[in-house]
């Protein structure tokens, strides 16, 4: 199978297969610089993203296959690393709860669009509350690690505030362009499907 797809489908899917290295290397709580190689390797798996969606998109290589695997991978990648955050009790169950349930939200909407045969593009907002998802989640792993703490007090404090700082961008541009996403879905959710009986 691995053979029969492109290099920008084989990137997204080494992605995937990635998020379980990524996920045993955060629970396993390495010591000293250990959280600062768990950020670079989500920062990085998070990178692919651009680099396989410019191949596809550079050699005329998008395929069904792509469309669905590379913002299923994009999303199991942050959920992974949010689930994980909240098992070590660095970041809030309710914060994970925001942002994850959002992705479930806005999947479902586009698909019920695409029953009725229409697409609702990713918006701006929606590629920077992506962007800021990865830097927030990439904080919040480093900034409890040992390299870190080790600098002292001030430093250990604005760590936190600049880690929070970011995720409360994070926060509001996953709520708004979830807002955006239902604005653009309106004609759809309240489309009565042909053949339906209206109710008076």
């Amino acid at each position: 199978m691995i053979r029969n797809l492109n290099w920008a489908n084989r990137i997204t899917l080494l992605r995937v297969l990635l998020i379980p290295v990524l996920v045993g290397a955060l629970l396993a709580r390495l010591p000293n610089w250990g959280p600062i190689w768990a950020a670079g390797l989500f920062s990085l798996l998070a990178a692919t993203d651009a680099v396989d969606g410019y191949l596809a998109r550079s050699r005329n290589e998008v395929t069904t296959f792509g469309k669905l695997i590379d913002p299923l991978a994009d999303k199991l990648l942050v959920t992974a690393a949010l689930v994980v955050l909240v098992e070590l009790d660095t970041l809030p169950a309710a914060v994970a709860l925001v942002i994850i349930s959002r992705e479930f939200i806005v999947t479902g909407l586009r698909m019920v669009a695409v029953v009725e045969g229409k697409v609702i593009a990713a918006g701006g907002f929606g590629k920077a509350k992506t962007f800021f998802q990865v830097v927030a989640v990439t904080a919040f792993i480093m900034k409890d690690s040992q390299p870190v703490t080790s600098l002292g007090a001030p430093w250990t404090e604005v760590a936190q505030w600049v880690s929070w700082a970011v995720m409360i961008v994070a926060l509001a541009l996953t709520v708004y362009s979830m807002v955006g996403y239902f604005y653009h879905a309106r004609d759809v959710i309240t489309t009565v499907p042909l053949g339906a009986k209206q109710e008076s």
